[in-house]
């Protein structure tokens, strides 16, 4: 099975260190600013940093589970190059997020859209599977036949 899912975990593996990295971040934010733990509000730049840290890890759980389902039951390549555009969306969102919250707009809808994507691969190939094992429809074999 591993094997098998290799340019997944690479992806979730790159994934959790830029999660780390935006961590690493708020931590330099919170000397830079004086913004002692738990506090989480200060600065205006402290704050636009903090939250850009955290609506990355609050839609961390979701980009996992659909990479994965996507991966497994649609495409493990067209998963992967998905995850790594998520990965520069979400790069771009927390460095615009940054510098001024109104940058953030286009980078958030760009990772948004490539998670409803994500999701809707993942639904497709989990449907195709479904169909497939439980009432011998080979929906996706059929589609292929007739193009």
């Amino acid at each position: 099975m591993a094997g098998n899912s290799i340019l997944l975990a690479a992806v979730s593996i790159l994934s959790a260190c830029q999660q780390s990295y935006f961590a690493l971040h708020v931590g330099k934010a919170r000397l830079k600013y004086k913004v002692t733990p738990p506090a989480v509000t200060g600065s205006l730049e402290f704050e636009r940093i903090f939250r850009a840290q955290q609506n990355c890890v609050e839609f961390y759980p979701i980009f996992l589970i659909t990479l994965w389902m996507a991966g497994w039951y649609f495409s493990e390549v067209f998963a992967t190059c998905l995850g790594l555009m998520y990965i520069y969306a979400r790069h771009l969102y927390f460095w615009r997020y940054s510098e001024a919250a109104k940058k953030r707009i286009t980078a958030f809808q760009l990772s948004m859209g490539i998670l409803a994507l994500l999701t809707v691969v993942g639904a497709l190939g989990i449907a195709n599977s479904f169909l497939d094992e439980y009432l011998d429809l080979e929906v996706a074999k059929k589609l292929r036949w007739s193009f």
